[in-house]
C-alpha cells in the first residue's frame, strides 16, 4: 500500500526556525540514509566512465574523479571543463543504478509533511534521477518544487550562481529559508546568504564548521528531535 502523508497536521516550527517559510532539502544521502549506498553505486559508475574516457587505470580514474569533485563541485563539471564530456551521456550512464536498497520511511515522510511552509528539493543530480528517487521514497507529493542540475546549466552546488538561480526560480528569500544537506561545503553559500543551515549524515559527527548552525546523524532523527 502506498503511503500518502497528510499535509493537514502541520506543526509550528521550534523557536530557532520560527522565521522559516521555505525548507530546502538536498536529495542524495539527505532524504535517504547514507547506509543505503545508492551513491556508492553511482560513484562506481563514475569511476568506470572516467577510466574509459581518459584511458586511466581504475585507481587513477577514482583519484581524478575525486579531484574534480573537490575542485569543480561535481565530477561531471570537471569532465566538462577538461574533457569536453557531454553531460547527458554522463548523467544517463552513472544514474542507471538499482534503487532496491531504498525503501519509503513513513515516519520521515510524516515529519517532512508536518513542516509548515514550502518544501523544495535542491540537488546536483538531474531531473530523471530526482524523479526516480522521490518516487521510490514515495516523497514526490511532499515537495512544492525541485531545482536540479539542468536548471543550473550543469553548474553544481556550491557555486553561488546556482544558489541564486534556485532562489530566483522558486522566489526564495534566504533570510527566511533553511537548508538541509549532507555536504558541509554546500552549506557555506547558504550560510553566507543568510539561510539556517543543517548538516545531516555521517559528516555531521565531529563537524565544527562555523557556517553550520545545526547537525544531526540523519534527517529523520533531526526532525524527530526538533519538530515532532
Amino acid at each position: 500500500m502506498k503511503f500518502l502523508p497528510t499535509r493537514s497536521i502541520a506543526l509550528p516550527p521550534p523557536p530557532s526556525f520560527a522565521h522559516v517559510d521555505t525548507w530546502i532539502f538536498d536529495l542524495d544521502q539527505t532524504l535517504y540514509p547514507h547506509e543505503a549506498e545508492v551513491m556508492a553505486l553511482i560513484e562506481g559508475k563514475m569511476t568506470a566512465f572516467v577510466a574509459r574516457e581518459t584511458g586511466l587505470s581504475q585507481p587513477e580514474a577514482y583519484a581524478l574523479q575525486k579531484t574534480y569533485l573537490f575542485e569543480h563541485g561535481t565530477t561531471l563539471a570537471g569532465l566538462m571543463a577538461h574533457h569536453g564530456v557531454e553531460p547527458r551521456r554522463f548523467l544517463d550512464e552513472v544514474h542507471d543504478v538499482s534503487l532496491d536498497t531504498l525503501v519509503p520511511d513513513p515516519e520521515l515522510n510524516s515529519l517532512v509533511s508536518s513542516m509548515e511552509g514550502r518544501r523544495i528539493v535542491f540537488t546536483n543530480g538531474d531531473q530523471n534521477h530526482a524523479v526516480r528517487i522521490l518516487e521510490k521514497l514515495e516523497m514526490t507529493d511532499l515537495f512544492d518544487g525541485v531545482f536540479h542540475l539542468e536548471h543550473a546549466n550543469y553548474v553544481p552546488k556550491p557555486n553561488l550562481l546556482t544558489f541564486e538561480l534556485m532562489m530566483k526560480a522558486h522566489i526564495v528569500n534566504p533570510k527566511t529559508a533553511a537548508f538541509f544537506e549532507d555536504s558541509p561545503k554546500n552549506l557555506r553559500p547558504a550560510f553566507d546568504l543568510g539561510m539556517k543551515t543543517i548538516l545531516v549524515g555521517p559528516k555531521a559527527d565531529g563537524n565544527s564548521d562555523p557556517w553550520v548552525h545545526f547537525r544531526g546523524p540523519n534527517l529523520k532523527y533531526f526532525l524527530r528531535d526538533h519538530f515532532a
